[in-house]
């Protein structure tokens, strides 16, 4: 059997007794349940892609300020979406609030609807983006995507072999043949992957407002400094550095983040992204899965 691609690091390692570089500026992660992150083995992806179309037409559906109760009956009661069976819309809402939030106590999901007012091409990656911190399954196909050069063939082998190395033996050979079908679909919409019967990779185009998320998402991980530019959050969006770099201050010049390079010292804050960041409101009801 040909080993597990390397899973990308999305949240930093904190040896314990160690003391180093790497380890001061990967300071210990907020509560990532508070920032929106979910994490475990089990995932949206074992019954549904990332729902580009399903999100787009719900978001123009509601506005950004609408609450989770709102969304839930424009979904299940006005029948935004268009479907057709009562528990088609009920499972259509559990996806999505899985997948992104749909809760404005969420930071996350706050964050998503800002910025998908203002970056219209980068929408597929922002959706991307939240999807991989909200399933774990997603999160880990992406070792079997990011590596692969632009141009060539998508491996299913190997992206079920990366998701096997994140759940060993709890999910099913079914499951799991559904979970790379779905990932691979998402993957397609995210743009990385092109193609029906075979599919091949694609460079996507990173801009200040996904890679504004991106280091967001970095930064409410745990990654500090350079390291913000080297998660596994940045590298979804297949760009160097030095053009992450760029597009940072961009990010900065349209007012939605702070951040100060000065050699190999980086600072960055998420004040002007989120104001409400990094504490969600008290009543939140959002579970970890």
């Amino acid at each position: 059997m040909p080993s597990a691609p390397t899973p990308l690091t999305f949240f930093p390692a904190r040896p314990l007794g160690e003391v180093d570089a790497v380890v001061m500026q990967a300071a210990p992660h907020r509560d990532r349940a508070g920032v929106g992150f979910r994490r475990g083995d089990v995932g949206t992806h074992t019954s549904r892609t990332i729902m580009l179309a399903e999100l787009g037409t719900l978001f123009d559906a509601v506005p950004a300020a609408a609450s989770e109760e709102e969304i839930a009956v424009a979904i299940r009661q006005a029948n935004c979406l268009g479907k057709q069976t009562a528990a088609t819309r009920r499972s259509t809402r559990q996806r999505l609030a899985e997948l992104y939030g749909l809760d404005p106590h969420v930071p996350v999901y706050r964050v998503l609807r800002r910025l998908w007012q203002l970056d219209v091409a980068g929408r597929p990656l922002l959706a991307l983006l939240v999807a991989v911190a909200r399933d774990p399954l997603l999160a880990a196909s992406a070792a079997a995507i990011v590596p692969l050069a632009v141009g060539a063939d998508f491996a299913r082998g190997s992206m079920k072999e990366a998701i096997l190395a994140a759940t060993g033996d709890r999910i099913s050979d079914a499951i799991l043949d559904k979970v790379v079908r779905n990932a691979a679909s998402s993957w397609t919409q995210s743009g990385h992957l092109a193609g029906r019967t075979i599919k091949v990779r694609r460079k996507v185009v990173a801009t200040p407002a996904t890679a504004a998320l991106a280091l967001y998402l970095a930064h409410a991980a745990g990654f500090r400094g350079q390291l913000v530019f080297a998660s596994g959050w940045t590298k979804l969006l297949d760009a160097d550095a030095a053009t992450l770099r760029h597009l940072a201050l961009e990010a900065k010049r349209a007012g939605l983040i702070d951040v100060r390079m000065a050699g190999d010292i980086v600072d960055t804050s998420f004040d002007r992204l989120d104001p409400g960041f990094p504490t969600p409101a008290p009543s939140s009801q959002e579970g970890v899965a």
